[in-house]
C-alpha cells in the first residue's frame, strides 16, 4: 500500500472527507458510489464500479432488467438460443 502522507480528523458523524487531489487523480465525482473493504487492519475505499454479474468483469456493462451484463456475455448467450 502506497502513503499519500494526507492525514484527515473523523467528524462526530464518523465522516472524513477525501482531498480534491486524491479524488481528481482517481476520476471520483460527486454522488460516486465507493465500496469499503476491510484487509486486516485497514479499510479500503474503492470507487464503485457495477460488474458483470455472470463473469465479474466491469468492462462494457449493460443493465438490462435490473442485472449488470458485459457485452461478451450477452453474445455468448445470443449464440446459445
Amino acid at each position: 500500500m502506497k502513503s499519500t502522507g494526507i492525514v484527515r480528523k473523523v467528524d462526530e458523524l464518523g465522516r472524513i472527507v477525501l482531498p480534491i487531489e486524491l479524488r481528481r487523480t482517481l476520476d471520483i465525482a460527486e454522488k460516486d458510489s465507493m465500496e469499503i473493504y476491510i484487509e486486516g487492519d485497514s479499510i479500503i475505499l474503492k470507487k464503485f464500479q457495477p460488474a458483470c454479474i455472470f463473469c465479474d468483469s466491469s468492462r462494457d456493462i449493460i443493465n438490462y432488467r435490473g442485472k449488470n451484463v458485459c457485452s461478451d456475455c450477452i453474445r455468448m448467450l445470443e449464440e446459445k438460443l
